[in-house]
């Protein structure tokens, strides 16, 4: 017994506080340095064989000293980041970050609490982040919402809500099997692909998920939504779901919100918004009217990754009828039970709206944001980004080299470089070139999609540190590189 007690006791807590400490306003240093210049950096670097080999290594079997480590993240990782916290990324919409934002993550990581159970305070700063989730999107107070990783995790969220909560078909105990008929979810051929995924996810299939026909600015149409309504009635089918979408990934398109949701309340079916991208442009003043109807759907999921600019990850759901949220995701195993008092009390389990029960700290990084900048701050930032697209897209009309391939729609511009007597092999051709280039070159990310057949660049610009004047040597670049091409 003596001899079991003069064993040392193992821990990964470092032996020398004072080097970790060190080190670690080492990191924090090189992180301000890297932010406060990013603009004079190149964007995008391609990643040598030699560092994708290093990062093919087998586990270690024996440790290394934390300088060490940090030596590698240095030298193997930091160089070779996506660039999203680049002025000029435009690729996909995927937002910047804060410095506080940052530091955020930071202090919840050292707190490292599971934020589903319990009485500690992350459970109320995530439900009052929830509460102002709500207000910014002019949800009732009553209302329920979670916290997830992002847009796929809060549309399939509500739409396992929906699916549970139609009519008296006991779904959540039953099973589809058992539902007197094929349920039947409506979106537009824009919708993000992961409203297709939630739908077989949660069992429908996709067989079941109607693509409905969109108009040239990329919305869908509502009559024809109502005519494959009344064709999927009159097959004995049950049209439970329409889920329309408050700013398009590919263009930004907003789909006709108010008829949307008059078709749903017509046919008694769920109203649905992925407003991933676009539900917080409703704080710009300009679309605050064609996306109020937002505020009567059943259920809405959008991103705080992208238009608060927090880092990733993390985004939410709400939904309107908080009873049947919880309905949906309940359950209470004996090693979870509630208390009136102790580390066992305190708020509802988190996880009685959600599927996650091991739930990190993400609340944080809101709550700190929103708490720095206020509402106010963030409505004139996505204004600002709103209004560079625009810029944008003038900049272009301007130039009779360049075509404007949509409708801008919040913050996305869709144009392509053209030259006389080009075919459209060759333009596709051209413009692909020109967008590798500016990305090899470290100049700028935009990406690219098909719009009518036809090769686009997007700029899709989601972004905190863009200037009007970055929009200005974007087409700079596009124009000199499109003419050094020959195709």
């Amino acid at each position: 017994m003596e001899k079991n007690k003069s064993t040392k006791n193992l821990t990964l807590d470092p032996e020398n506080w004072p080097a970790i400490r060190q080190l670690g306003h080492q990191m924090i240093d090189d992180l301000f340095d890297y932010w406060e210049n990013i603009r004079d950096e190149k964007i995008w670097k391609p990643i040598p064989d030699s560092v994708k080999q290093h990062l093919e290594q087998s586990i270690p079997e024996v440790g290394q000293s934390p300088e060490e480590v940090y030596r590698e993240f240095r030298e193997f990782i930091f160089p070779y980041n996506k660039g999203n916290v680049h002025p000029r990324f435009f690729a996909w919409i995927q937002g910047t970050g804060t410095p506080l934002g940052v530091l955020a993550d930071l202090l919840a990581s050292g707190m490292n609490p599971n934020v589903a159970i319990g009485e500690h305070s992350a459970m109320y700063v995530d439900r009052q982040v929830v509460n102002w989730c709500k207000e910014l999107m002019n949800f009732p107070a009553d209302a329920s919402g979670i916290l997830v990783s992002g847009g796929s995790m809060a549309n399939i969220t509500a739409l396992t809500v929906a699916r549970n909560s139609f009519q008296n078909e006991n779904i959540r105990k039953k099973g589809l099997k058992a539902a007197s008929a094929q349920l039947v979810l409506y979106c537009s051929v824009e919708t993000h692909s992961c409203v297709q995924k939630a739908a077989e996810i949660i069992g429908l299939g996709t067989e079941a998920v109607r693509k409905i026909e969109v108009n040239e600015r990329y919305e869908m149409l509502i009559d024809r939504l109502d005519s494959q309504i009344q064709a999927d009635l009159a097959a004995g089918l049950l049209p439970f779901c329409i889920v329309g979408t408050s700013g398009t990934v590919n263009t930004g398109a907003i789909d006709p919100m108010d008829e949307l949701l008059v078709v749903s309340k017509k046919y008694g079916m769920w109203f649905h918004v992925d407003g991933a991208y676009g539900a917080l442009a409703k704080l710009d003043v300009k679309y605050a009217s064609r996306l109020k109807a937002i505020e009567q759907a059943d259920s809405l999921a959008f991103d705080l990754h992208k238009w608060l600019y927090v880092p990733y990850e993390v985004g939410c759901t709400l939904i309107r009828d908080a009873d049947k949220h919880r309905e949906s995701f309940a359950i209470t195993p004996n090693y979870l039970l509630q208390e009136k008092r102790g580390l066992s009390g305190g708020l509802d389990s988190i996880n009685n709206y959600g599927f996650e029960l091991s739930r990190g700290f993400k609340a944080l990084k809101i709550w700190m944001s929103l708490k720095e900048h206020g509402r106010e701050k963030y409505a004139q930032m996505i204004a600002q980004n709103n209004r560079q697209a625009e810029y944008l897209a003038e900049l272009v009309e301007s130039h009779p080299d360049l075509e404007l391939m949509a409708p801008v729609s919040m913050s996305i511009t869709c144009f392509r470089m053209i030259k006389p007597g080009h075919s459209e092999d060759q333009l596709l051709d051209l413009n692909r070139e020109i967008l590798l280039r500016l990305q090899e070159e470290g100049i700028a990310s935009p990406s690219s999609t098909i719009l009518n057949g036809k090769y686009t660049l997007r700029v899709a610009n989601v972004n905190q540190r863009t200037r009007m004047e970055d929009m200005d040597l974007l087409i700079r670049e596009v124009l000199r590189i499109g003419r050094e091409v020959e195709i």
